[in-house]
């Protein structure tokens, strides 16, 4: 049972609808998570202006992009995001045994693939922090600075969806990802 139930676009607080409306036009749906977050315009609209600003200003392919937020979202025990961020990854290309690695921090199909998200997880787990030798990692399979610098952005936007989750009780609307088990 969610902490925060879900509002309808009918619903939401004045200061929450028109961001939602177009969450539901770019989704194709109002999913649970936003209509969780519509019941704050503060909240909603903390989560838009960060999508917003990768949307506009962030260099990362939709493929890693998904691989981010599922090796976050791994991290943070967050079925939400892991079932989310499924549906999207195979929209962006990525297998199912791909998706399973990159939950299971076993990424071997792709050696850059495989740094920046050793670079979120462990971001994740150590409050922001990073090891030299994971970050040196991630330099060295050709990462640049500038776009590890962007990635917190995209470790931040994730972090700020698993933790609403949690905060939340988010219910799934999303079909949930499947166990790790089965990798």
């Amino acid at each position: 049972m969610p902490r925060i139930p879900a509002h309808t676009l009918d619903s939401a607080p004045h200061g929450s609808k028109d961001i939602a409306a177009n969450m539901q036009r770019r989704m194709g749906k109002f999913l649970n998570i936003h209509a969780g977050m519509a019941h704050s315009p503060a909240v909603i609209g903390a989560y838009d202006g960060i999508s917003q600003a990768i949307a506009a200003h962030g260099s990362f392919d939709a493929r890693t992009k998904e691989a981010i937020a599922l090796a976050v979202g791994n991290q943070n025990g967050c079925d939400y995001c892991q079932g989310a961020h499924t549906v999207s990854a195979r929209k962006a290309g990525l297998t199912d045994e791909q998706i399973l690695a990159i939950r299971a921090g076993e990424v071997d199909f792709d050696r850059k693939l495989a740094a920046i998200t050793e670079v979120a997880r462990e971001a994740a787990a150590r409050t922001g922090n990073v090891s030299e030798a994971v970050w040196q990692a991630a330099l060295d399979a050709g990462w640049s600075d500038e776009e590890l610098a962007e990635a917190f952005a995209h470790i931040a936007a994730n972090l700020f969806t698993n933790y609403f989750n949690h905060y939340a009780g988010t219910e799934l609307d999303v079909p949930a990802a499947p166990a790790l088990a089965a990798y």
